[in-house]
């Protein structure tokens, strides 16, 4: 045979099999699974065209918005930007009316379903078991996840809730974490819920807040990535940043909580650039950067597992309050001007 022919034959199978690998892998350390969450709460923000325009031209393909809102969702039509939409702790009860629900879904999701990339619905944010709220959570769950179903978007868009750390009753060692008797009666249902419905649990984490909350035993360098080595060993696992310890905490409160299956995105983090000590330019920027190099590495219980991670948040938010440092978790300000240097999120 002759050797062009053979080595044509050759070069084609190697495409062939290079598409094949291509379009089944996905190779590590390609693509970045950052979003950024848009918070609203300030007067002097850009439109929310302008605000999705933005996203896209510094590559960001995933935002969380805390409500339906008409513009944002208009505004994202045709983009393809991934959608964690919330509903908002003030609707949950009226929620847990399943017209009232089948409504919501139909206006908010189905309006706009498939131009706008819904991935999640975060049914409430940060609810406390203490909350008269809390007890709307799983209804309206589970109103919405029906309506969805009944406009054939069950299997694409998830129903779950988001929560804070403030949930853990133990966080240390992270093998040891639990939700607790006072959070478990309002989180086990909502985990069996997930765990049925191949939903992740939306995780709130901040080492920042567990940082200043106890700065005599938790270091400054092990809350921004910054520390040399392992700063303690948790069985045969060795933890060297805040940030996972916390989210191992709660994978082991999950599968203690009979949600072993149960995945967690990380629906909030971030860091302030002013406003307390730690508060600063220089370190919101190294836990930015650190933590964006960091999350497709996954953690000490889930390696090698990339963790999809929403940053707190866009733009600064000058009505957010009472603590100055909430007026300064954007990672740009408002003039769209950016706090950082050289941060890349894809």
């Amino acid at each position: 045979m002759d050797f062009l022919i053979v080595n044509r034959t050759l070069m084609i199978a190697t495409y062939l099999f290079l598409g094949f690998f291509i379009a089944n892998h996905t190779i590590t350390g390609a693509t970045k699974p950052i979003g950024v969450c848009n918070g609203r709460i300030a007067d002097n923000l850009p439109s929310e065209q302008d605000v999705t325009s933005f996203y896209t031209s510094n590559g960001i393909g995933k935002m969380r918005i805390y409500d339906p809102n008409q513009a944002t969702l208009q505004a994202l039509r045709g983009t393809n930007i991934e959608l964690i939409l919330g509903v908002p702790n003030g609707d949950l009860q009226s929620l847990t009316t399943p017209s009232t629900a089948n409504d919501w879904v139909q206006n908010n999701i189905v309006a706009f379903s498939p131009k706008v990339n819904f991935r999640y619905i975060a049914v409430g944010n940060e609810v406390e078991p203490s909350d008269p709220a809390s007890q709307y959570v799983l209804p309206a769950m589970q109103n919405i996840y029906n309506a969805l179903a009944s406009a054939n978007l069950g299997g694409e868009i998830k129903v779950s809730t988001s929560v804070s750390a403030s949930l853990l009753a133990q966080s240390y060692p992270p093998s040891a974490g639990s939700f607790g008797a006072t959070s478990s009666t309002y989180i086990t249902p909502i985990v069996s819920f997930l765990a049925t419905t191949g939903a992740p649990l939306l995780v709130n984490v901040y080492p920042y807040f567990a940082y200043i909350g106890d700065p005599q035993n938790i270091h400054l360098d092990f809350a921004l990535f910054t520390a040399q080595g392992t700063v303690f060993q948790d069985g045969a696992l060795a933890y060297q940043n805040l940030f996972d310890a916390i989210v191992d905490a709660f994978y082991s409160a999950l599968e203690a909580a009979g949600g072993a299956n149960v995945e967690i995105v990380v629906s909030e983090t971030g860091w302030p650039s002013t406003g307390e000590a730690a508060a600063t330019v220089d370190n919101a920027s190294t836990y930015y950067k650190n933590l964006i190099n960091h999350v497709n590495d996954g953690t000490p219980k889930k390696p090698g597992k990339a963790m999809e991670t929403y940053l707190f948040a866009m733009f600064d938010e000058d009505q957010k309050g009472p603590a100055e440092t909430e007026r300064h978790f954007g990672l740009f300000s408002p003039d769209k001007q950016p706090k950082y240097n050289n941060i890349s999120f894809s």
